[in-house]
């Protein structure tokens, strides 16, 4: 949980056990360092804010990862195009970008390089450190059309538009690269880190100083975020409401579909203007690995099963103290929304309360080892589901969670991906939009759970869609009254075929994307054949296809 300030408590109830304002500012001076110092075990007693399990906002800005991978991104900004897709991308917030209006950028380099210089004893070393700092603050920012030549023809001055990596944050997963390349850009690459480059000062120092002068500018002017360009929400000056230093796995897929939500209820809603409340998962505990933690929104952990319930009463305490605006959202994985929680999420639902759910869609309960849930694919091998003489992993066929909550009426649903920004992002927005309960399923790859490489939630997502594995739709009951008006498949390929088309013309089925990942591998022969239970899952996927077709009236 972050503050309590928000609770609007009535004068009838007790005051807090303690100041919340003095609480966070004794927790920043000194339970964050003594932990990151590794005495807090020894030094620190316990206390009430602790057994109120009290974590303020944004401690884990602070928390350093920049020694955990040997390698870093680097951005060549001759390439880049401002497409800010890496920037989205990314699990951790730390590749961020900015624009700067051209007649502005120079000033802002040369205030900050004096300060740079200022701060150095040594006159020689300063000047040193002044040109450095110059070179390197002005390498990150590239002329684009995007954001230099369109302005431009609306009479604004051109911007500049600069990419930085936050040496602190980033785990050097790769993620913002390989999505660059597949974009056909190669604006970005990993190089390694070392104690000396060229100019004799190490590769972190040098990271650690640009992304200081990142911090000295301020956030882009609003006319140069394009409004159709719905990844320009990161650019919002509210966008960062999950500041990364979380502990989540390189390359996770559940903490990008979590920012961008936070992203995009934050930024068109302010920065006041949400609440979270989380099942027990993966989610709470690199959210909440005491004392750190990455939100800047109110948010708190109920158990595995019963966090739609435990929203609905705060959704009736803040209506009730007069915030009915305020945006309420429920986050769970597989277990919390599929299996044990299931009820709770349907009562909710059929409440017709202005609650918002996104259902992280991992297809397995990472956070316990591995194991099977309702969510998981047939065939697919788990640490409980293993694949044996007698059974070739999970047996049964997955459960579609998002027809089976379009099933109730009147209430919203997407299924979607991090991987399709502007679907995300709008199915995000139409959600808090909707004056009713919605549901948003997201697929986010776990990488050491579904057997991919740390830079592969992009790619995997992706073809998840492109394969039927896990197709795009959307269900608004603003729409119409039929099926047919309220649901739309729009962001599949081929939406009347079966399957896509590779550029070879070969099909793009569910084999081709179950070739890909490790939790399928035992399912496959060196000769490529088959598994009857493999094929099995394949009909099956076809099948949901065939039923969302007809759903929207396509088939």
């Amino acid at each position: 949980m972050t503050t309590e300030s928000q609770l609007d408590r009535p004068a009838t109830v007790a005051p807090p056990l303690l100041d919340i304002d003095a609480y966070v500012e004794e927790f920043g001076r000194t339970v964050v360092p003594a932990y990151r110092r590794g005495i807090a075990d020894r030094e620190l007693p316990a206390d009430a804010g602790l057994a109120r399990s009290i974590i303020p906002p944004a401690t884990a800005a602070v928390r350093d990862f920049s020694r955990l991978a040997p390698r870093i991104p680097d951005l060549l900004a001759e390439k880049c195009v401002g497409c800010m897709a890496c920037v989205s991308a990314c699990p951790d917030t730390a590749i961020l970008g900015v624009v700067v209006p051209e007649p502005e950028l120079d000033g802002r380099i040369e205030a900050f390089t004096a300060s740079v210089a200022g701060s150095t004893n040594d006159g020689a070393t300063a000047g040193v450190t002044a040109e450095l700092a110059t070179s390197t603050a002005r390498s990150h920012f590239a002329d684009t059309q995007k954001y230099g030549e369109v302005p431009a023809r609306r009479g604004l001055d051109r911007g500049q538009f600069g990419i930085f990596v936050d040496p602190v944050h980033c785990k050097g997963c790769a993620e913002c690269v390989e999505v660059c390349a597949a974009l056909g850009h190669d604006a970005l690459i990993m190089i390694d880190k070392v104690a000396a480059e060229p100019t004799g000062e190490s590769t972190l120092d040098r990271y650690e100083r640009d992304i200081r002068f990142f911090r000295s500018l301020p956030p882009t002017p609003p006319e140069y975020r394009n409004e159709k360009a719905l990844v320009d929400l990161m650019l919002g000056e509210h966008a960062l409401g999950y500041v990364g230093g979380a502990g989540s796995c390189a390359g996770c897929g559940e903490a990008t579909a979590i920012r961008m939500l936070v992203a995009a209820t934050r930024q068109i809603h302010g920065p006041e203007s949400m609440g979270i409340v989380a099942a027990t998962g993966c989610n709470t505990v690199y959210g909440s690995t005491y004392p750190f933690n990455p939100f800047q929104v109110p948010w708190t952990n109920s158990l595995f099963e019963n966090a739609p319930a435990v929203a609905l009463g705060v959704r009736a305490r803040w209506d009730a103290s007069g915030h009915p605006d305020r945006r309420l959202w429920v986050i769970g994985g597989d277990g919390a929304m599929y299996d044990i929680g299931f009820q709770s999420l349907s009562r909710m639902v059929a409440s017709g309360a202005d609650v918002k759910v996104l259902v992280l869609d991992t297809q397995v309960y990472s956070n316990t080892g591995g194991q099977a849930s309702t969510a998981t694919f047939g065939g697919q091998v788990t640490k409980l589901s293993a694949y044996g003489k007698a059974l070739h992993g999970r047996p049964e066929r997955r459960k579609e969670l998002g027809r089976i909550i379009a099933a109730h009426g009147e209430v919203y649903v997407a299924q979607t991906t991090p991987a399709h920004l502007n679907h995300f992002y709008r199915a995000v927005m139409d959600a808090n939009e909707y004056p009713g309960p919605a549901v948003i399923v997201a697929y986010t790859p776990c990488q050491p759970e579904h057997g991919i490489a740390d830079d592969a939630s992009t790619r995997q997502a992706k073809l998840a869609v492109e394969s039927r594995a896990f197709p795009l739709f959307t269900y608004d009951p603003r729409r119409g009254d039929s099926m047919a008006e309220r649901l739309s498949l729009q962001g599949n390929p081929a939406l009347k075929g079966d399957w896509a088309k590779s550029p070879d013309g070969s099909d793009i089925d569910f084999l081709t994307f179950a070739r890909t990942e490790g939790r399928f591998a035992q399912h496959f022969g060196a000769d490529g054949s088959e598994t009857p239970e493999i094929l099995a899952t394949q009909d099956d996927r076809l099948a949901n296809w065939h039923a969302l077709q007809e759903m929207a009236g396509i088939r």
